[in-house]
C-alpha cells in the first residue's frame, strides 16, 4: 500500500472538515490511518493460495458448521465499518480442511472494501471451489455504521445474508438443519 498517499489523502480530508492539521491529537493522525488501513485492508494484498487447504489423511460425510465467528469490514460505499457474526457450514464429499482455514478465509475476504452481500458469496464460493464438498451454505448477520451512525441513523439494526450452494440449495432438510443449528 502506498501509505505516504494515504497521509496526503487523511491531511486533504483534514483541511477539507476545517480542522488545524498541526492541533496536538491530529499531526499523528494521518500516519496512524495510513497504518490502521494497511491493517484493515490486508486481504487487498494477502495471497488467497494458501486459504482452505485440504487436511491430508481425513475425511469426513456430515456437515462441518462453524458459527459465530465474528469479523470486521469496511463497507465500500461509505468506508465505515461494519460488523457481527458468520456462520459457515460445508458437508464434505471428503475433503475436510482446519476449522480455523475457515476463519481465515473469513478475514481474507473481510479484509478489503466490501459489501455484505459480496462478501457471502465470495466466501462460499471459495469454499466449493477449494474443498470441492457436497455443498455449504454461509449466513452473515452484521451491524453498518453507515445505517447506524449517518443516513437513516437506526443502531442496533441488522442486515443478514445468505448464499446457498450445492446440497443446501437442492435438499431444504438440510438447509433447515443449518438454520436450526446456528439458532442454538
Amino acid at each position: 500500500m502506498e501509505t505516504k498517499k494515504i497521509e496526503e489523502g487523511v491531511k486533504l480530508i483534514l483541511e477539507g472538515i476545517g480542522e488545524d492539521l498541526y492541533r496536538s491529537g491530529l499531526r499523528d493522525t494521518p500516519r496512524r490511518v495510513a497504518k490502521m488501513l494497511t491493517e484493515i485492508f490486508r486481504g487487498l494484498h494477502a495471497p488467497a493460495e494458501e486459504l482452505l487447504k485440504a487436511v491430508e489423511g481425513e475425511s469426513h460425510d456430515e456437515m462441518v458448521l462453524l458459527k459465530d465467528a465474528p469479523f470486521y469490514s469496511v463497507c465500500e460505499h461509505h468506508l465505515l465499518p461494519f460488523m457481527g457474526n458468520a456462520h459457515i457450514a460445508y458437508i464434505p464429499s471428503s475433503r475436510i480442511t482446519g476449522i480455523n482455514d475457515l476463519t481465515k478465509a473469513l478475514e481474507h475476504l473481510a479484509n478489503r472494501p466490501q459489501v455484505q452481500e459480496r462478501l457471502t458469496s465470495q466466501l462460499a464460493d471459495m469454499i466449493m471451489d477449494r474443498l470441492k464438498p457436497r455443498g455449504c451454505m454461509v449466513v452473515i448477520d452484521a451491524e453498518h455504521l453507515c445505517m447506524s451512525m449517518r443516513g437513516i441513523k437506526k443502531p442496533g439494526s441488522r442486515t443478514v445474508t445468505s448464499a446457498v450452494r450445492g446440497i443446501f440449495r437442492s435438499k431444504q432438510s438440510t438447509r433447515e438443519e443449518m438454520l436450526k443449528l446456528i439458532k442454538k
